[in-house]
């Protein structure tokens, strides 16, 4: 059996956490508790194009408030 995240000619979501952290997710697969869905159902090269688009900054939400001293 391979890899569902592997495959190249798969059927993707975009999710995002509450640190605001993307994962490509297999659409087959149950999306896990704390995250959600930004980009519904499409292919593997369009959910990377997203990802790559709308997360430029790797650090977690929390970091980036801690680093400008927010509480936010």
């Amino acid at each position: 059996m391979s890899n569902p995240f592997d495959n190249a000619d798969g059927t993707f979501l975009v999710l995002v956490n509450a640190e605001g952290q993307h994962s490509l997710w297999p659409a087959t697969i149950e999306v896990p508790a704390g995250w959600s869905a930004v980009l519904d159902a499409t292919d593997r090269a369009t959910a990377l194009e997203y990802v790559e688009t709308h997360w430029t900054d790797m650090r977690p939400k929390s970091l980036i408030a801690a680093m400008e001293g927010s509480d936010d």
